[in-house]
């Protein structure tokens, strides 16, 4: 199937590992124009390296904190300045700290809310009146299993990433006659380091060791395994295509069946 990525101008923030890279990657083995943007230099420098070799395509890399005013900025000037526009926008960032409600004071909130929430709005803030322009464009947020059904100890992430999902499922009536799709997409169990770190925060809380809280995370999944990136990858491919131009507002899951609820 021909997605129709071609020449068009892909921008993912939090693309130096994990789900961003893998979504990278998938966007430029379709002949997406890549602009990839993370807060490690030589994390991304390396990523680049590796998206380069395995699908031919230049990638642009910015070293940013999509958290700031600042970082924000300058993903937008250094991709204005190369390609004119952005056509796909993944928003994907680091997930805020695990932890019950009493852990976190409102410090650690607050910065939560940029780097979870404010990125996203604040990157499609200045994408969108190119898109609705040129009346094509792509949102997409990289969320989580959480919003559908909240998980223990993820207090913050359970908030924060319900946040996203109201943002994006009301600017998705807002712009869908410009022909510009908005839409979550919800990382189940992945293996990627987000997972590593959860599950050694796991093991500490609960005098377990990390693999025994992997093994009880893989239990949880009826395919009894966890997801890899690519699995995951595929998903934004599709939802940045041409073919999926009737899909907008929609949270959907890769999760292998995590998720309980029917809707």
């Amino acid at each position: 199937m021909d997605l129709g990525l071609r020449g068009k101008v892909a921008l993912v923030s939090g693309a130096s590992r994990g789900l961003g890279r893998a979504i990278a990657e998938t966007l430029a083995a379709e002949g997406a124009l890549l602009v990839i943007c993370a807060r490690g230099a030589d994390a991304l420098e390396k990523a680049r390296q590796t998206i380069a070799e395995r699908t031919g395509v230049d990638v642009d890399v910015v070293a940013a904190d999509v958290a700031t005013d600042a970082g924000v900025a300058l993903v937008w000037q250094h991709t204005r300045d190369r390609f004119g526009r952005v056509d796909v926008l993944v928003t994907n960032a680091g997930g805020p700290p695990p932890g019950p409600f009493e852990a976190h004071g409102w410090d650690v909130w607050q910065r939560g809310v940029e780097l979870t929430l404010r990125s996203a709005v604040e990157l499609t803030r200045l994408v969108l009146p190119g898109m609705k322009e040129r009346r094509w464009g792509r949102v997409l947020n990289v969320t989580s299993i959480a919003v559908k059904q909240p998980v223990d100890g993820l207090m913050l992430s359970n908030s924060l990433r319900a946040a996203v999902t109201g943002f994006a499922r009301t600017l998705a009536n807002e712009v869908a006659s410009y022909g510009v799709t908005v839409n979550n997409m919800l990382p189940g169990y992945t293996r990627t380091d987000r997972l590593e770190q959860l599950n050694a925060a796991t093991a500490a809380s609960e005098g377990i060791t990390a693999e025994q809280a992997s093994r009880r995370t893989e239990g949880q999944i009826p395919m009894r395994r966890l997801g890899e990136p690519h699995e995951f990858a595929a998903l934004a491919a599709f939802l940045a295509s041409e073919q999926a131009a009737y899909i907008t507002g929609q949270s959907i899951a890769v999760d292998g069946g995590w998720i309980r609820s029917l809707l």
